[in-house]
């Protein structure tokens, strides 16, 4: 039996289009009778909760993710309005219309709802929240709208998202690679790498198990997990991680230096500790990510293969 007429896929209707996750999701590999569909602001903006209901009404889709944000951290400071509709309000659209519905939703959160002042230990989904940014306390105000709509739901944070589309670390520190001798790089936050390919795979799981017959009665698909890539380092240590493999495609390697948070001000505060416990989510949908640095290498290699022909 699938949504829609007889033979048609079954959809898994994806809320944003341009962004890293999103983009990744529809690179993603489906078993035979599932298709992703991903909705950008040109076809449903979540700030409109009309807009919201008409697409989940009219997609026949199975379950719903939302991967829609508004992830400009600093510029959030200046723009709290713009962030809180998109990534709290919006959220609360999509979470309702799921609800109203009977679809399972899944909503990708982030590390920014901690302060990151938790020394030894990574942080769990029942820890205290104190986020210390607008970014953050938005994503906060979003992941409470998900939990007030009241319906099947998931909320998955996640940290340190990177991939070879959009504005990220690893396409940051490539592009910086080639334009100066010596870089300086944070070295006292932490954190785990995640690859936006780990996260689409990773969802797309979920969602699977989310429609199968009887998950609706099971409890423990439901709630908030944390999905990050395994082990932890710097940012530093992911620099060095990054133009170790970059170099063996032949990319320049400036120089890295490790600097203090107090030595690279920014406008909004970042969280020293972003390290994630994956424990739950591991218990309950068997899921496991990749050693970060596993992950990173095909990346860096798309992106060195890509300035290669551009050279070329």
């Amino acid at each position: 039996m699938t949504n829609g007429t007889q033979g048609s896929p079954r959809t898994i209707l994806v809320f944003g289009s341009q962004g890293q996750v999103a983009t990744c999701l529809r690179e993603a590999v489906l078993p035979a009778g599932w298709a992703v569909r991903t909705v950008g602001r040109a076809q449903a903006d979540i700030v409109s909760s009309q807009d919201v209901d008409g697409i989940v009404a009219e997609s026949g889709a199975a379950v719903v993710i939302n991967a829609a944000a508004y992830t400009a951290v600093d510029r959030a400071e200046s723009e709290p309005d713009a962030a809180w509709a998109v990534n709290s309000e919006g959220a609360g659209h999509v979470a309702r219309a799921c609800a109203r519905t009977g679809l399972p939703l899944l909503h990708l959160s982030t590390d920014y709802v901690f302060d990151g002042q938790a020394v030894g230990h990574a942080y769990r989904e029942d820890d205290h929240i104190a986020p210390v940014s607008v970014y953050g306390a938005s994503k906060a105000g979003g992941d409470q709208a998900v939990r007030d709509a009241a319906g099947r739901h998931a909320i998955v944070r996640t940290a340190w998202v990177y991939s070879p589309h959009g504005q990220n670390f690893v396409r940051t520190m490539l592009r910086l690679g080639r334009e100066r001798p010596e870089l300086g790089i944070v070295d006292d936050q932490h954190g785990c790498p995640t690859a936006a390919a780990d996260i689409a795979d990773a969802l797309v799981a979920m969602a699977l198990r989310m429609a199968q017959p009887g998950a609706a009665g099971n409890a423990d698909l439901y709630g908030t997990f944390h999905f990050t890539g395994t082990g932890a380092t710097t940012w530093y240590g992911f620099a060095r991680a990054i133009f170790a493999l970059a170099a063996s495609h032949g990319h320049p390697t400036p120089a890295l230096r490790p600097i203090a948070t107090a030595d690279y001000p920014t406008p909004a505060a970042r969280p020293k500790n972003s390290v994630l416990d994956c424990s739950r989510l591991r218990a309950a949908y068997g899921i496991t990510a990749p050693a970060w640095q596993d992950s990173l290498a095909p990346c860096v290699a798309r992106l060195c293969e890509a300035s290669l022909e551009v050279v070329a």
